[in-house]
């Protein structure tokens, strides 16, 4: 079983940045797909971002791309997602998640994610 626990959230003025951690505990996650999802008030959970095990395929959301960058240190077990240009519309509560299908495969499906985190929150003031 591995636990996972996202910080880094806040309250960020539009335009600006922040960086977020997904920290893994109970097992290494060193080969599992990672994921980033978020989830606004009244709205589902939607994909974000996803790494495979070794960083070498990213998938990010259309509305995301060119702004957020997901990355992994698996000697740290942490995940990590940087976003940067938010706006009011990246409001959401942000969940991390590992997958427990093919690490080969970044995926964008939240049914293919077997673990989840409690959420960090993201707040942008316009």
């Amino acid at each position: 079983q591995v636990q996972l626990v996202e910080s880094g959230g806040g309250l960020v003025q539009a335009g600006g940045s922040l960086r977020l951690s997904c920290a893994a505990s109970g097992r290494t996650i060193s080969r599992n797909t990672m994921g980033w999802f978020r989830q606004a008030p009244g709205k589902e959970r939607e994909f974000v971002a996803a790494i495979t095990w070794s960083s070498s395929e990213t998938l990010y959301a259309d509305s995301v791309k060119g702004r957020f960058a997901i990355s992994r240190d698996n000697a740290k077990n942490t995940l990590y997602l940087q976003m940067n240009s938010l706006s009011p519309e990246d409001t959401a509560l942000y969940f991390c998640a590992a997958a427990g299908l093919s690490p080969w495969v970044a995926y964008s499906d939240r049914t293919r994610y077997a673990y989840w985190g409690q959420g960090t929150q993201v707040t942008v003031s316009s």
